[in-house]
């Protein structure tokens, strides 16, 4: 395999740049849109691919033209040892960004070392201020720390911090605005995704999902929004500047306009499974291939096959949607 191998074309014409790679399904919450409360089945370590299997795979992908990796879980710091993993990816030639979703809970510890090693960005999953909703959701009574752990971040001076929150009806309107104003006054930019059909427990319903033009309505009666022109071609999010040039906010429409005509990326779970949707029915078993000992052509074909065929969108919308059979703690973020 060389430089002029071609790069990752899927079958509707889409580049894919962005590999998003779980390290682990480990999570030290339950949230309810992910996981249930209690016996959770996790993955037998050995199952996990190896750092220097994940490090083989991004330098195959890294010469198929993915250039953004971020790690995901579960918690992707409770994988130990994590910025070891960073500093190997960050050598990767043609690798320009690394970025991470975490819940924030062991920030105030690692921040720092995990910046040191070539993090560059931070998504932070938090659906709620009040510690009350904070715990019926995440069902940890643990936001202190997860507020320190952010606050941490911040100061020692990530690129972007961006806060995820998962937008639920008759539970995150009262939550809006205390999160907009937080993210104008600290610096990040606050995210709202609505709700998917991604929880373990299957009670997700159309009329949970609080929609995206609902979201900024409520923003609208107090501030004035200026849209982000082709935002969505970058990424999942259509993105507004705020009217004083104070900050931004972005609303991933999953389900009420899904963004899968510009979708870029594929997934790796913690197990060497290449997904190629979010919502995929289907996996391709990388680290068989890895621990059979394939060279790095027959993995890069492989993954090329894969991406051939990467499915056109999700089904959420139609009478034949069929949820992952994997949660999202085992698929990754």
């Amino acid at each position: 395999m060389n430089s002029n191998s071609p790069k990752l074309v899927d079958g509707m014409g889409r580049t894919i740049v962005n590999l998003r790679i779980s390290v682990t399904d480990r999570c030290n919450f339950r949230c309810t849109y992910c996981m249930p409360a209690d016996n959770v089945e996790f993955m037998d370590r050995s199952n996990l691919l190896s750092f220097e299997e994940i490090h083989r795979v991004v330098t195959i992908v890294s010469k198929l033209g993915i250039n953004r990796i971020r790690l995901t879980g579960g918690e992707p710091l409770m994988r130990k040892g994590l910025p070891i993993l960073i500093k190997m990816i960050d050598k990767v030639e043609g690798i320009d960004d690394i970025a991470m979703t975490t819940n924030a809970y062991f920030l105030k510890d690692q921040a720092q070392s995990l910046i040191e090693a070539g993090l560059k960005r931070l998504n932070v999953s938090l659906d709620a201020l009040d510690p009350d909703k904070f715990r019926d959701v995440n069902r940890r009574d643990c936001l202190n720390s997860v507020l320190e752990g952010l606050n941490t971040a911040r100061k020692v001076g990530f690129k972007s911090i961006k806060i995820n929150a998962v937008a639920v009806r008759n539970f995150s309107e009262p939550e809006i605005m205390g999160l907009i104003e937080m993210g104008r006054s600290d610096g990040f930019e606050i995210r709202f995704i609505e709700f998917m059909p991604l929880d373990s427990d299957k009670t997700w319903e159309r009329n949970k999902v609080l929609f995206g033009h609902e979201i900024i309505d409520i923003i609208k009666k107090k501030y004035e929004l200026v849209p982000i022109d082709n935002s969505l071609e970058i990424g999942p999010a259509s993105e507004y500047n705020f009217a004083d040039g104070k900050g931004k906010v972005g609303i991933i429409t999953a389900v009420s306009n899904p963004f899968c005509d510009h979708c870029n990326r594929i997934r790796m779970t913690a197990d060497g499974k290449l997904r190629t949707c979010l919502f995929s029915e289907n996996e391709h078993d990388l680290k068989n291939l890895i621990r059979n000992g394939a060279s790095d052509e027959v993995i890069a074909e492989a993954i090329q096959q894969a991406v051939l065929i990467k499915e056109p969108g999700h089904k959420i919308n139609l009478k034949d949607f069929k949820q992952p059979n994997r949660a999202m703690h085992a698929i990754g973020g």
